[in-house]
């Protein structure tokens, strides 16, 4: 029997990567340091893996920026734009696939990023090309493989499949067909098997989540066709799948020639008893228990309820795991210093998962053990505790969400006459510009927050020198020229952790970091009880802005569905219940900004596509509750208020009808690094509302030119009545300095300007 986890969370507990990427960035530290940096922090996981008690260390799961972006680099898929005569390192040249830029290297616009399945983790997309050709250049995870063996680790090599690689990128030119390259690509995984098995490696785990899709029939039968090709006798091949039930691809999965599959039981309920059914009795079933997208304390005992039926039928060829890759959870609980005992005793990390893990194999190997018996009875009562808190549970809102109707989330009227009413009143001119919600968060206004929080700020101090930044990016949005101003969200560190330190029902970690893409990190909240809120979050701030202003000044908000999507959630309650709550919390909110004389709200929503199941069965269920949430978010003002809401980072082809009956007055979108393809449902859809499709990658470094934001804006016009056009960026320029903010408003403003005089 064996016990292993799917990957290890790569940015270090202090989020040493992070630091590390950013200095290198900004020429702070060498490329040598930052390799350093790297090989520290795969040392460092390594190590608890073994000291947890697995049976192997993950080689594999490291990356500097993007696992997926990795494996661009093993197979040689480099868009033709970044192959230039320069000498370059790769790990430069991974920067610029992922960022436009890097120390060395010319720039060139950046490949396309999304979302990873239902995860907030983000990937950078291949681009394969009509003449695509595949070749090895793995000599980075080989050096890996030897790094952890020369430590005297024994490794467990994980890579991404063939098919879900080429399901996750992109074709371009007359390429449309990816299945058609699976047969270039699958000599190039032959042959990099070859080499992982060269070096004494004994278990290979390829990730193939496709296969917790629904998939064609064409993608189905390629599954067999290309593990036909890839099985072999000298390495233990285990696939694993993850996020959803196989259902039907259960079958194709268990016959693959493969040593063995690994099923997500947190996500697919019963399904394990139907794949000791099906699996041949030479393979290995892992079973994957461990919650690896959310932080609450594994409970052994009732693990084993599972346990033991399969290890009866299936003994050593019983392997335990995390469900998934622990990428999505933060590193380590040890590192929390404020969160209560009462809700510190119910929660586990990824370093506390990894014991979790091993503690499964002993249980069923050793259940009398005393430490199998002290872990099962601490889960116990540590959740019975917390369920029994009054301090957690509230009543009035319980019987509030009980109590709702479906006119609780209409608007009064019809999008086209609240259209009349808001232009008679907001006076907007044609190609409103406008900007996301936040600007450059500085040193100045990251000490003035720490010194806060530590007690060395007074409140009115730093109440006066947060509306100091406020009052300051007001007056450069209106030397800019925008029409629609932001107060630029100085006061906040995150979209999510703001305002669930102002409801109840949060708690909050100090270190719970979780990476989203590259070097940009997370903090969720963590849900634990039922959500109110106790006082206006957002007013005062939102009137000063607009008394400093002739312009209209937005009201800024993060909606209930990203607010449940990127926090982790209690689970003894439906997700549905939970969004609710949040949504009423918000709708509370909405309100009080209109009667302080907010016009233009933004309830933002950048994880309303995330939250979807990846099944189709279970997607209707999810747009009827997501939408409502967001509608009675919403619907608690009068016609003359103008709502907005905003996604990124999604494709919406699935989703473009549920985006509608949302019935925003506005939706701003990511489309800069697709050149407006992800604007293609919207107007196939004939999307009835205004929109504002996003005319830059804030995610670049790079400076668009205004010829390059206005040839985006013509396109945009060809499927999209420009009356119903609003000007932005995809996203907000939080993460950005002000010098390229400025420069690339100015080119914003300038293309815009343009336009007007073409089409008025």
């Amino acid at each position: 029997m064996r016990a292993h986890c799917l990957g290890f969370p790569r940015i270090g507990a202090q989020r040493e990567l992070k630091k590390a990427l950013e200095a290198y960035w900004s020429g702070q530290i060498s490329q040598q340091e930052l390799e350093r940096v790297g090989q520290t922090l795969r040392q460092q996981h390594w190590q608890l893996q073994a000291d947890a008690g697995l049976d192997w260390v993950t080689v594999g799961d490291f990356a500097f920026y993007d696992h997926v972006l990795n494996h661009s680099l093993y197979f040689g898929v480099i868009p033709q734009r970044f192959q230039t005569n320069e000498t370059t390192t790769d790990l430069d040249l991974s920067f610029r696939l992922a960022r436009g830029r890097a120390p060395t290297g010319q720039d060139a616009p950046a490949c396309e990023m999304t979302k990873w399945f239902d995860t907030n983790y983000h990937y950078i997309v291949p681009e394969l090309a009509d003449d695509q050709d595949f070749h090895l250049s793995a000599h980075r995870l080989l050096a890996e493989i030897k790094e952890a063996q020369g430590l005297g680790h024994t490794v467990k090599v994980v890579l991404l499949g063939p098919l879900s690689y080429l399901w996750l990128a992109k074709a371009y030119g007359n390429q449309q067909d990816k299945l058609a390259l699976l047969d270039r690509l699958v000599p190039v995984y032959i042959e990099l098997f070859s080499q992982i098995a060269g070096l004494g490696v004994a278990c290979l785990q390829v990730d193939e989540p496709i296969l917790a899709l629904d998939l064609a029939p064409a993608w189905q039968a390629a599954f067999e066709r290309a593990y036909h090709k890839l099985q072999r006798r000298d390495l233990c091949i285990v696939l694993a799948t993850y996020f959803a039930p196989l259902n039907e691809n259960l079958y194709i999965a268990s016959r693959l020639p493969v040593s063995g599959l690994h099923i997500d039981v947190v996500r697919s309920g019963q399904e394990w008893l139907q794949a000791l059914d099906q699996l041949p009795d030479y393979k290995v079933l892992s079973l994957g228990l461990v919650d690896g997208r959310n932080i609450w304390r594994h409970d052994v005992h009732a693990s084993l309820d599972i346990l033991k039926p399969a290890y009866e039928r299936l003994g050593e060829r019983l392997w335990v795991a995390s469900s998934c890759s622990l990428l999505h959870v933060p590193v380590d609980l040890e590192a929390e210093q404020q969160l209560s005992s009462e809700v510190k005793v119910c929660l586990a990390f990824a370093k506390q998962k990894l014991a979790e893990i091993a503690c499964l194999k002993q249980a069923l190997l050793q259940p009398d053990a005393v430490t199998v018996q002290r872990a099962s009875q601490e889960a116990r009562q540590a959740y019975q505790q917390l369920e029994q808190s009054t301090r957690w549970r509230n009543l009035a809102v319980q019987q509030r969400v009980a109590q709702l109707t479906a006119q609780d989330a209409q608007r009064a009227s019809a999008f086209e006459q609240r259209a009349l009413i808001q232009h008679q009143r907001l006076q907007l001119p044609l190609l409103p510009t406008t900007t996301i919600g936040s600007f450059p968060q500085t040193p100045e206004i990251r000490r003035a927050r720490a010194a806060y929080k530590q007690g060395l700020l007074s409140e009115s101090d730093y109440v006066i020198a947060m509306q100091q930044e406020i009052k300051q990016t007001l007056a450069i949005q209106e030397e800019l020229g925008l029409d629609v101003l932001v107060h630029g969200e100085a006061e906040r560190n995150d979209m999510v952790e703001y305002f669930g330190e102002q409801l109840q029902g949060y708690v909050f970690s100090q270190q719970g970091w979780v990476q989203s893409y590259g070097s940009r990190c997370v903090k969720p909240p963590i849900i634990v009880g039922d959500i109110s809120r106790p006082q206006p979050m957002t007013v005062a701030w939102a009137q000063y802005a607009q008394q400093q202003s002739q312009r209209w000044v937005k009201g800024m908000l993060t909606g209930p569905v990203t607010m449940l999507c990127w926090s982790f959630a209690r689970t003894d309650i439906s997700r549905e219940q939970i969004a609710l709550q949040l949504a009423l919390a918000i709708r509370d909110e909405v309100v009080d900004l209109a009667k302080a004389g907010i016009q233009i709200i933004q309830i933002d929503e950048p994880a309303f596509r995330e939250g979807l199941p990846l099944r189709q069965q279970q997607q209707a269920d999810y747009w009827r509750w997501a939408v409502l949430a967001f509608k009675l978010s919403a619907g608690g003002v009068s016609d003359d208020i103008q709502i907005h809401t905003h996604m990124c980072y999604s494709e919406f082809n699935d989703c473009i009808e549920a985006i509608a009956a949302m019935d925003a007055d506005v939706i701003t979108i990511e489309t800069a690094r697709s050149a407006m393809e992800l604007l293609t449902a919207f107007e196939q859809f004939a999307y009835p509302n205004a929109i504002g499709p996003g005319v830059y990658d804030i995610h670049s470094p790079q400076v668009p030119t205004a010829a390059a934001m206005k040839k985006l804006l013509q396109k945009a016009a060809q499927g999209i009545d420009k009356q119903r056009l609003w000007v932005n960026p995809d996203c907000g320029l939080k993460t950005r300095a002000w010098p390229e903010v400025k420069q690339a408003l100015t080119q914003m403003v300038q293309a815009t300007q343009e336009l007007r005089a073409l089409w008025q």
